[in-house]
Parts: C-alpha cells; sequence; structure tokens
C-alpha cells in the first residue's frame, strides 16, 4: 500500500508513522550491521529513512529521542569486545539524481557563504559495497581495528583484519604521531562465487553426514551477496577462518588525527597510497560539480565489468578545511553525499524453463540460469509470469538473456540478446498437461494462466495450500516451513489442513524424525496447537 502523502497527514498521524519508522530501520540496521542478515534492499532501506527524514523536516518538533537520523548503524555484536572510535564513523546522505546533486550543492554553498561562481572541487570515488572499517595507527604501527558498530564505538576485529595480505601494519615516513583510516573490507564477486559454490558443497556434505546420523554442529552459512559474505568472514570469532577468506581493504579516509597530513582529500588519497594502502583507482578529482554527471555516468557504464560490487558514487569535497567547516548534520556529513545508481542489469544464459504448479492450479514457468551477480546477489532463477510473456519476449532455451532485479530486489528477464541467439533455437513448447499429475491444463476464456484440473488430487496444489494454511497471512504456525511441509505430506502424514491437528497421534513417528526431537512450544507453534487441540499428548 503506498503510504499517504506528508503534506495530507496529521501530528497525530506523524507521530504514530516516526514511531513505526525508528522500530523498523533499527531492526533493519541491526540485521546488516550485526547480523550480515538483510531482509530487505538497500534501496528499500534508503526509502525508509528518505520518508523518516521528510516526515522530520514537516514537524520537527517530533523528532524523536530515538530518531534514525540521530544514530549509525547498530551496537556492537555479542562476541566482539568493543572498541570506542576517536572521532565518529557517520553515514551518507543519498542523492538519485542530478537535481538532488544540485541541491546538495547548494546547501554548501549557502552554508559556507560562497558566491555561485565559485567552483566546487569534489574527489569522487566508488561505493564499494563492503564492510566499513576503522584502523589506529600510532607512530607509523597498527594498533587495532574496528567496524562501524553504531558510529561511536564498534566491534574490535584486530586479529581478523591483521589475516589480510593488503593491510599495512607500518606505514612510510612520515606519518602524524596518531591517526585513524577509514576503509572497506570486501570480497570480490569472482571469488564470492568461488567461496559460495565452497560453502554450498559444505552445506552438502554436511547434510549427507546429517542423514546418516551424525550429530553435527551450526549449519553452513551460505552468503546471500559479496557484502554479507565479507561481513561474516571478517566476523569470524576464529582469526584462523578469516584468514581462509579471499578479503581484501581498501583504504579512502581519515578519522581522527593527531596532525592533518594533507589539505585536500585528492592529497590525502596519495598519502594513502605512499603509506602502503591499496586505493581505488577509478578515484578521480573532479574541478567542479558540473563534471560529476559525467563521471557518475562512467563509473554507471563501466559497473557491469569491475571486479567488485558498487552501489553507487561518492562525492567528497576536497578541501579539508571547508570539510571541517561544514562539520555534520544528524548522522552524515554536510560536505559528502553517496549517488546511487538505478537497479542493476546483467547478461547470462537461460538453461532451462522449469513449471511451478501453484496452490490454485496455477502453472508458473521460471526460468534456469547461469548463476550470475546482480546489485550483489548471485541469481539463478526468474519468474517468467505466463505463456504469453514467454511468447511476447520469445524466450528460448539456450538464448543470452539481459537479466535485472526489479527494485533490486525480484529477479525478471527484460529481453533476448538476438545477435547472440543459436539458429537451432526452438521457441518454447509451454506443456499442455501438469507436470506434477498429469492432469491436463487449460486456459479459462480470456485467462493468460494455464492451470491444473487435477484439483487436490494434484500433489503439488495440495501442498502449496498446505503451505498458505500455516503461512504467516493464515494460520501464522511457526515452525511448519516449506521444507517441514513438505516432508510430512511425503510421509504420508498430511494430506489436508486438519491432519496437522492430529499429528499428536504420529508422536511416535515424528520422534524418529532427524532433528525432530522435542522443543519449546509457544502458543502459535505447531507444537503448541496440537498440545492445545490435546492437552497434556506432548510435554
Amino acid at each position: 500500500m503506498k503510504a499517504p502523502a506528508i503534506q495530507d497527514l496529521t501530528e497525530l498521524d506523524a507521530v504514530i508513522e516516526l514511531a513505526s519508522l525508528a522500530r523498523d530501520i533499527a531492526r533493519h540496521d541491526r540485521l546488516y550491521h550485526a547480523k550480515d542478515q538483510p531482509e530487505i534492499t538497500d534501496a528499500e532501506y534508503d526509502a525508509l529513512v528518505a520518508r523518516n527524514r521528510a516526515l522530520e523536516a514537516r514537524f520537527p518538533h517530533l523528532i524523536r529521542s530515538d530518531s534514525p537520523s540521530r544514530r549509525v548503524g547498530a551496537p556492537v555484536a555479542e562476541g566482539f569486545a568493543k572498541s570506542r572510535h576517536g572521532e565518529p564513523m557517520l553515514s551518507l546522505d543519498n542523492v538519485f539524481s542530478p537535481e538532488e546533486f544540485i541541491d546538495f550543492c547548494k546547501r554548501i554553498r549557502r552554508f559556507l557563504g560562497l558566491a555561485e561562481t565559485e567552483a566546487l572541487a569534489f574527489v569522487g570515488e566508488p561505493k564499494i559495497d563492503g564492510l566499513s572499517i576503522n584502523l589506529l595507527y600510532e607512530n607509523g604501527a597498527f594498533i587495532k581495528g574496528a567496524t562501524r558498530g553504531d558510529g561511536a564505538e564498534g566491534e574490535d576485529v584486530t586479529a581478523n583484519l591483521l589475516t589480510i595480505p593488503s593491510l599495512p601494519q607500518h606505514l612510510k615516513q612520515p606519518f602524524p604521531a596518531s591517526i585513524e583510516i577509514r576503509g572497506e573490507v570486501f570480497m570480490e564477486k569472482a571469488d564470492f562465487i568461488n567461496f559460495r559454490a565452497t560453502q554450498e558443497e559444505a552445506a552438502e556434505a554436511r547434510e549427507a553426514r546429517r542423514a546418516a546420523g551424525e550429530k553435527l554442529g551450526d549449519a553452513v552459512v551460505i552468503p546471500a551477496n559479496p557484502r554479507n559474505a565479507a561481513a561474516g568472514s571478517l566476523r569470524q570469532l576464529d582469526p584462523r577462518i578469516t584468514a581462509t577468506r579471499p578479503l581484501k581493504l581498501l583504504a579512502y579516509a581519515m578519522g581522527a588525527a593527531s596532525e592533518a597530513p594533507a589539505e585536500t582529500h585528492h592529497d590525502f588519497l596519495d598519502e594513502l597510497r605512499r603509506w602502503g594502502f591499496a586505493v581505488n583507482p577509478l578515484s578521480r578529482r573532479l574541478q567542479s560539480e558540473d563534471a560529476a554527471e559525467s563521471f557518475q555516468a562512467e563509473i554507471g557504464a563501466g559497473r557491469a565489468a569491475l571486479a567488485y560490487d558498487i552501489d553507487g558514487v561518492v562525492y567528497k569535497l576536497d578541501r579539508i578545511d571547508w570539510q571541517r567547516r561544514l562539520g555534520f548534520v544528524g548522522r552524515a556529513p554536510r560536505w559528502a553525499v553517496a549517488w546511487k545508481f538505478p537497479a542493476e542489469q546483467a547478461v547470462t544464459k537461460l538453461l532451462d524453463i522449469e513449471i511451478q504448479v501453484g496452490r490454485t492450479g496455477a502453472l508458473t514457468p521460471r526460468a534456469v540460469m547461469e548463476p550470475v551477480n546482480v546489485g550483489g546477489v548471485v541469481v539463478r532463477h526468474a519468474t517468467l509470469h505466463n505463456e504469453d510473456e514467454i511468447a511476447r519476449k520469445d524466450v528460448r532455451i539456450g538464448d543470452t538473456v539481459m537479466l535485472q532485479r526489479a527494485g533490486d530486489v525480484i529477479p525478471q528477464i527484460l529481453g533476448v540478446v538476438l545477435e547472440k541467439r543459436s539458429t537451432d533455437a526452438q521457441p518454447y513448447a509451454f506443456p499442455l498437461n501438469c507436470p506434477a499429475c498429469g492432469s491436463h491444463a487449460i486456459r479459462d476464456g480470456e485467462d493468460v494462466v494455464r492451470r491444473c484440473t487435477g484439483g487436490l488430487t494434484c500433489p503439488a496444489q495440495t501442498t502449496e495450500r498446505l503451505r498458505h494454511f500455516v503461512s504467516r497471512r493464515a494460520m501464522d504456525i511457526e515452525g511448519l516451513g516449506e521444507e517441514n511441509i513438505q516432508t510430512l505430506f511425503d510421509a504420508g502424514l498430511i494430506k489436508s489442513p486438519a491432519d496437522i491437528f492430529r499429528l499428536h497421534q504420529k508422536r511416535e513417528i515424528l520422534a524418529g524424525f532427524e532433528g525432530w526431537g522435542e522443543r519449546n512450544r509457544t502458543p502459535n507453534s505447531w507444537g503448541g496447537i496440537i498440545t492445545a487441540w490435546k492437552p497434556g499428548a506432548l510435554p
């Protein structure tokens, strides 16, 4: 549902929504910064933050003490010592268009009292999607390293950082007596794909051992994207594990320092290189803000070919004395901004088209593709919607296709790269029978969807209906996810929703299932519901 226009909100509406946004953004901050398990995309998160900012601008007297605009990141995760930064590690405000960037520059001029004719020199740097870190050097020696955390203090990951080959342990003279260097730990796309494949193999081997009755420890984590892989690798409690991960480090900024090593940010990047840090070679000094739009287009055009994921370009005012005068507002500096890219596209090969059968009998085609990294996520599947969509786009098995994650979330095929089509490629023939039960699949009137006529005799429809019944939007029964429903159905224990409430009669059978021992039974868990239907049947 589209959010109401801010100008139409009453103060009570604003109070309620600001409370909701503070809660939701804090939760997503914890998932992203502390757990490396984001549930929404960067674009969706940015939209929440922008909505909160707009509400606060409209109702400044309602700004909360726990407002997202007043904090950065999330509290330090358990398992690591805390490390306080000498200077706060701020996040960045975002812009998405030339007009918004121009407004950003106007705010700088107003604050500094500059004439419109005075050029603002910037340094543009690709915004790598990794884990921000703070490195403390004293007398040229690396002393300590920490994650961003909540902006004021982060997790002490010094031992893990020492395993990264590109981290200088000693700076080349001359250097300040004390200085904090900010950088990004990341994993390149090719390394991530190889690492993910290794994790998938380990997960399969673990599952085979589990099936054989072996008792195992924690599950193997398969990261969704390079950012999660890098963050999870750096946050290993055992540095020996971090040492096996292909992590890289790029330095890009300065925190607290006993003395300023340069007068401009561009010169500071040169100092970083001289000290032994890797600095992004695509960083460039722009003589005025007028050059930003073309630089943005240049970096965006080459984005897919980069070895690492980026989601935009960071523009920093070059003069450090102006940076100091501008300071920051809320949780972001006034002198820097991230200009974000639109959804990323990629090219890959269509290997097959699978047909999935839903609870209403709808046959939905799904593309199976060679794995490709799109916007930081490895994509193997994409929806093709229906047979008319396949015909309209003339998608054929073996085709090279253009792929995009709609809203950076749902993978979809935009079209076919016809010049790469094989001469023997044949149009796809949509099945006229259900692949699950063999019943006729028909289209009713002008309906674009072909449906299985098997009804409840179709196992695919039955299991999908059971999944819907226990889902959050229906009965919201905890613990009966997709895999458990399939396991119970395959074992012949449930064929209809009513069978779920008879499972207490199958206690001995369930106890024999691997991993199905006694568990905590909250009122809305499936174990709790069974107990409620037959009190005392389960302890």
